[in-house]
């Protein structure tokens, strides 16, 4: 809950400034402070680079931002420059207890965001209205193009790499490899819907907020963790907003369903391990760019690690940063994201080993990195 308050206050600074200006360089100070944080530390302590970031491989190689939601993508004769609409700066929702209680009690209709024009992804504000707006697989399907068009190889597994005078179309070319995508996004979303509604009932981080504003306003006595009670975030809520719930993303807060698993999480675990499973992972992304602190241009990443930018460690920030996009946007938890990830893995992983009997062609099988770091071979 922590680090859900900072990722609110946060949401209009530029990542390439995280650690060098007072919000953020706060909120590392706070979260190595806490009794326990499961989010990444390099030898032990939440930095700069690793602030808002995820756990798995790839995650803390290079800037904050996967170049796939950077590069610009062509669908046929369409060429599109990842510029998306931005939500107005400062503009947070339900930073008063009445607002958020009408929308605790589903008093819609809310208003839309505002819209304050286009812009490359550069802060937490753009990454939330980017996960607000897009369709399930949108993340993916852009990556699966710029790996098809861009000269990315395919898994070393795809026997049409050793047939002579054949290739892949509808099986181990680009109809399955996209056809594949919506597959598994929609499995993973069934099997995410049943832990949200017959296993967890998870409350969301908004509506805890209003456990934490009542229970130091004295107007109720929740069992709320004190280090959420006394912590430096909260004090800033409070100064810039007049009270101690998580200021909101969205008017409407957020979906009237339980917070874990995540749907976002679980598409993006499954679609992630879809595309590892048919390129290789290994393969080195040339010519990283960054979005400019106003996101108006793409500039080059001169950083010392750009050689180690690869498909696989992309593809597995790219998955973080849509899951974690949803909690700077106030809707999710840290573990939301980073556990749905994992089920819409195994999913991928399970339709990948029911569809192995399927095949004509001689197939050994597509070895990749899993989540954790470990290789498996479907």
């Amino acid at each position: 809950m922590i680090e859900d308050y900072w990722m609110a206050l946060a949401r209009d600074v530029p990542f390439s400034q995280y650690g060098q200006e007072p919000i953020t360089a706060a909120a590392i100070v706070e979260l190595n402070s806490l009794s326990h944080f499961a989010g990444p530390k390099v030898n032990g302590r939440v930095t700069a680079g690793t602030l808002f970031r995820g756990t798995y491989p790839g995650d803390l190689v290079g800037p904050i931002l996967s170049q796939f939601f950077l590069m610009p993508v062509t669908f046929g004769t369409l060429s599109v420059a990842q510029k998306f609409n931005a939500y107005v700066p400062g503009a947070d929702y339900l930073t008063n207890f009445s607002s958020w209680l009408a929308v605790q009690n589903g008093q819609g209709p809310f208003p839309a965001n505002m819209i304050s024009g286009t812009s490359y992804i550069k802060n937490g504000r753009d990454l939330g209205a980017w996960v607000h707006s897009d369709i399930p697989f949108q993340a993916y399907l852009f990556a699966a193009q710029w790996l098809l068009t861009h000269g990315a190889p395919f898994n070393p597994g795809n026997p049409y790499l050793s047939i002579a005078n054949q290739a892949g179309v509808q099986t181990f070319g680009s109809q399955h490899i996209l056809d594949l995508l919506g597959e598994v996004t929609n499995r993973a979303l069934k099997a995410m819907w049943y832990q949200k509604w017959f296993v967890h009932r998870t409350l969301r981080p908004i509506a805890y907020g209003g456990l934490v504003h009542n229970t130091v306003t004295g107007a109720a006595d929740y069992p709320v963790h004190r280090e959420v009670l006394n912590s430096q975030a909260l004090d800033q809520v409070f100064s810039k907003y007049g009270s101690y719930l998580l200021p909101a993303a969205f008017p409407e807060g957020n979906p009237q369903h339980p917070s874990y698993g995540e749907g976002h999480g679980v598409i993006a675990g499954a679609c992630a391990t879809a595309l590892k499973a048919f390129f290789n992972d290994t393969f080195v992304i040339p010519n990283p760019v960054v979005a400019s602190d106003d996101g108006q241009s793409l500039i080059p990443y001169g950083g010392a690690d750009a050689g180690q930018i690869t498909v696989g460690g992309e593809l597995n920030k790219l998955a973080d940063n849509v899951g974690l996009g949803r909690d700077m946007a106030g809707v999710h938890w840290r573990s939301d994201s980073a556990q749905a990830l994992l089920l819409g893995e195994a999913v991928t992983i399970s339709i990948l080993r029911d569809q192995r009997s399927t095949y004509n062609e001689p197939f050994d099988g597509f070895t990749f990195t899993k989540f954790d770091g470990s290789t498996v071979t479907v």
